[in-house]
């Protein structure tokens, strides 16, 4: 049977910890006992660990042998922010996909309220997607940067750094994206993308592709976008 995955909040020697409503879940939700065995995640490692205490704020591991686990692949997405409820959709299964960054950034088109409040939204896409991680057996989460404007955004380096564009019809994002290894793609708001930002992109030197021939909104382009990508690079 698969063992449940958890990313520690600290680590010491031999020793992990969950702590505050990370611990609360696993010890309230999940009944959790000393003894039971679990997979820890902890820098960039996974680990066999077996409880030694449970309280309401805390539970303790002692750490034992590693355990294999998949690579992440080297993919960070610039995601244009959208109304919250899908930015958090997009986020949620960016991460279960193997995203390894996600970038949040205001565009020409991000609606003014969402972008002034977008800040006091980091640390709940951070939990989102820790716990998507584990939900998805990752190593560890995908960082979720601060939030940025396109200009920082066009800065991003990358071996590869694709622009998804719906007024690209020519180049199809499979055709690019088996290119090089470490790789930056980039999702526009609701409304797309102004023809400025587009030029942006191509002095910037990013290339632009397509989907499909469909019109996408901004969270389903950003899941499908990696499913392509993680199909070509895994």
């Amino acid at each position: 049977m698969t063992r449940r995955r958890w990313i520690a909040d600290q680590i010491k020697g031999n020793r992990a910890m969950l702590i505050g409503d990370h611990a609360a879940h696993l010890a309230r939700v999940l009944r959790a006992q000393a003894g039971q065995e679990f997979d820890i995640a902890a820098d960039g490692v996974v680990r066999r660990g077996r409880i030694l205490s449970v309280s309401e704020n805390r539970v303790e591991f002692q750490l034992g042998e590693e355990v294999e686990s998949a690579p992440v692949a080297q993919v960070t997405l610039a995601l244009a922010i959208i109304k919250f409820d899908r930015m958090e959709w997009a986020i949620e299964k960016c991460t279960e996909l193997g995203v390894a960054r996600i970038v949040p950034f205001v565009a020409r088109r991000t609606d003014a309220h969402l972008a002034a409040a977008a800040g006091k939204r980091v640390e709940r896409w951070r939990r989102i997607a820790r716990q998507a991680s584990e939900q998805a057996r990752r190593v560890a989460p995908p960082e979720i940067a601060d939030t940025v404007k396109l200009r920082d955004v066009l800065a991003l380096p990358g071996e590869r750094r694709i622009v998804l564009s719906e007024a690209e019809t020519s180049v199809s994002l499979r055709e690019v994206s088996s290119e090089g290894s470490a790789l930056v793609l980039a999702i526009g708001p609701e409304g797309g993308w102004t023809n400025e930002e587009l030029q942006a992109f191509a002095e910037a030197g990013w290339k632009a592709t397509a989907l499909g021939p469909t019109i996408l909104r901004a969270e389903t382009a950003a899941i499908a976008a990696m499913a392509v990508v993680m199909s070509q690079t895994t």
